[in-house]
């Protein structure tokens, strides 16, 4: 008894500085008495002192008030609007999600975090970027993931960063938009929304102009294949309820060289995504690889499923870009022996 009274005050911990707790939680704590911690749970559920939210594998647990019984009767799980984009703040158009979706008040700490950055960011960026008339957005709540879409019938997104920055294509302009700090707007963004926003939830998709750029971080793997092409814009995310993703910790962190001081000075390539169908990556194709990264001072370069590359590709990375760029540091993953054997051997020529 004097331990379901230990894991009863602990809930009553975890609620007070959560407002929700997990069974895990109590298992780190409690990790010999699994079968108590069971019974303690399903004990406050019989005297209704907490409510259970979510499927057995992912449920969580908040206080029985007035409030959380409120919100989980609301039956509506999915909400859409439609507005004309004239004086739209992203700001509204969040509060009205808020106020149609009260289960987004229920949802853990962290997920609710990761929703409110990526779709304020994503329904800023229709905003300021598309010149459409019009933009749409949806938000759905089911028992295992949070989704929602945004969509416009604007310029398109990969051709807005095409032109800007003078591009030859939207693939171009894609893989622009991958490394992260890319903008048409820079006087008003960073061009880290995309970004980090591609990198907060399971699968981010933004489609425009008949190309589909998907980030599935679960695999994890980034994907761009052609599509049906359609007006404007689309971008379409998703996150599993019981996700133990954390904005700080697994998002923004991983792109900062400094804890104490954090900044977007760190970033990742998948080179794959630059072979255009040949076999070895030549140095004009490192040329496109290499524009706009001198904005950050550490680059990662990923040659996952990259079998080679050319004397070319390896001489004007790791050797002419890092002569002119010796304040940037790079680093590289995932290469096979042949990649590996013409990196070292650029970086020796340097010497």
């Amino acid at each position: 008894m004097e331990i379901k009274l230990k894991i009863e005050k602990e809930i009553g911990n975890l609620l007070d500085s959560n407002r929700e707790f997990r069974a895990k939680e109590l298992l780190v704590k409690f990790p010999k008495h699994k079968p108590l911690v069971a019974y303690t749970i399903k004990s406050l559920l019989g005297r209704a002192e907490i409510l259970k939210i979510g499927s057995t594998r992912g449920a969580y647990y908040v206080p029985n008030t007035d409030k959380n019984r409120a919100a989980l009767s609301h039956a509506v799980s999915r909400w859409e609007r439609a507005y004309e984009n004239g004086n739209l703040s992203e700001a509204d158009v969040y509060d009205d999600a808020v106020k149609a979706l009260p289960r987004l008040g229920l949802l853990h700490e962290n997920i609710r975090s990761i929703f409110d950055y990526g779709f304020s960011e994503m329904v800023n960026n229709a905003i300021d970027h598309s010149e459409s008339p019009t933009i749409r957005t949806m938000v759905e709540i089911t028992d295992g993931k949070l989704h929602f879409e945004v969509h416009d019938d604007g310029i398109g997104a990969f051709e807005n960063v095409m032109r800007k920055r003078d591009l030859e294509n939207s693939y171009e302009a894609a893989l622009d938009v991958l490394k992260g700090k890319t903008t048409t707007v820079p006087d008003r963004h960073s061009g880290e929304g995309i970004f980090f926003t591609s990198k907060s939830g399971d699968r981010f998709i933004l489609e425009s102009q008949g190309l589909e750029l998907l980030v599935d971080n679960l695999i994890p793997d980034t994907f761009l294949e052609a599509v049906t092409p359609r007006k404007g814009t689309r971008v379409s995310f998703e996150i599993a309820l019981n996700s133990d993703r954390h904005l700080d910790r697994d998002v923004f962190r991983p792109y900062s060289m400094s804890v104490e001081e954090p900044a977007f000075d760190k970033t990742q390539v998948h080179v794959k995504l630059y072979r255009y169908g040949t076999a070895q990556i030549s140095r004009s194709q490192a040329r496109r690889l290499l524009t706009g990264l001198d904005k950050f001072k550490v680059i990662t370069l990923d040659f996952e499923r990259v079998p080679s590359i050319g004397q070319g590709f390896a001489d004007e990375v790791f050797r002419v870009f890092q002569k002119r760029h010796s304040d940037i540091r790079f680093e590289y993953l995932n290469a096979n022996d042949a990649v590996r054997f013409m990196i070292e051997r650029a970086k020796n020529n340097q010497l």
